[in-house]
């Protein structure tokens, strides 16, 4: 087997999900690197473990169900292990491993094992790049970025991918277009802050996508994207459906794709438009701004 990931939508072949299992109890302020984590937090309404886990099997089980491989990480007691996307990525036949936040550094050794059973060459991403992969998101011949490199980036426990990321992948696909998206980030309100692009971006379909327009730093970097995808082929989503997670969707293939059931508005849009949609409870898991392609790391796609 060779990773092989080289877009958003085609037929999932073998993907890692992550675990809820043994994360330490309820955590402490100090300890949580998002704004939506700590609210929660403070409102006494942080999601239990056993829910976690609840809903993590109903997205492995139905992916399963699609014909998809699953592999889950090996346990690491203490350590929230849910958000996989954040340590690895693939594109084309290389897996990146990402420069996570220091305090994330153990969650790489639950999925070691597992990329072992794979071909193709594990880059290790230089020092100075920090990058996660809920900031990347591949399209064939494009690679979209979201980045933050204000003169606050290091206060920010948000702003997770630097522009020297984008530097970096600029000289490692040179035939790819690198499309840079500057993102808004707050480490206090999870309505202001962009936690990655695919909190504001995803891609749908062959030639679809639901964005945030609010999310870009610039301006010009949506008029960028509403020009690319074509006005007619986008779905805007709002300020409180940013903040529930709507565009943190996964698809299975083309025409199939996993959200969740309180996205009334997107879902009837995605089956109107010939998708069909699997709906899968998520409500816990999203306390933590974090959805379906957050949870996942795909290995192989075609």
């Amino acid at each position: 087997m060779i990773f092989s990931v080289n877009d958003e939508t085609s037929k999932l072949v073998s993907v890692i999900i992550g675990i809820a299992n043994s994360l330490g109890g309820i955590p402490n302020i100090k300890s949580l690197y998002d704004p939506k984590s700590i609210d929660n937090l403070k409102k006494g309404k942080y999601p239990l473990e056993s829910d976690m886990i609840s809903e993590l099997e109903s997205f492995s089980n139905t992916l399963k169900r699609n014909g998809v491989k699953v592999y889950r990480p090996s346990n690491i007691i203490n350590c929230n292990q849910i958000f996989v996307r954040d340590i690895g990525f693939v594109i084309n036949n290389y897996f990146f491993k990402s420069n996570i936040l220091p305090n994330r550094s153990r969650e790489f050794k639950g999925i070691s094992e597992i990329l072992n059973d794979f071909k193709g060459e594990i880059v290790n991403i230089p020092e100075n790049v920090h990058v996660e992969g809920g900031d990347i998101l591949t399209n064939r011949d494009n690679i979209f970025i979201g980045y933050y490199d204000k003169d606050d980036y290091s206060n920010l426990i948000t702003a997770r991918t630097n522009k020297d990321a984008v530097d970096f992948f600029r000289d490692f696909f040179p035939k790819k277009n690198i499309k840079p998206l500057h993102l808004k980030k707050s480490n206090t309100n999870p309505f202001n802050n962009i936690l990655h692009l695919d909190c504001c971006l995803q891609l749908v379909g062959k030639n679809k996508a639901i964005i945030y327009p609010e999310a870009f730093t610039y301006k010009e970097d949506f008029q960028w994207l509403e020009s690319f995808f074509g006005v007619e082929n986008i779905f805007l989503i709002s300020n409180r459906e940013m903040y529930e997670m709507n565009s943190n969707v996964l698809s299975i293939k083309h025409n199939l794709v996993v959200s969740e059931p309180s996205f009334k508005r997107l879902n009837n849009w995605l089956e109107l438009n010939g998708l069909t949609v699997e709906k899968v409870s998520f409500n816990e898991i999203s306390k933590q701004e974090g959805l379906f392609r957050c949870c996942s790391l795909p290995l192989i796609r075609n």
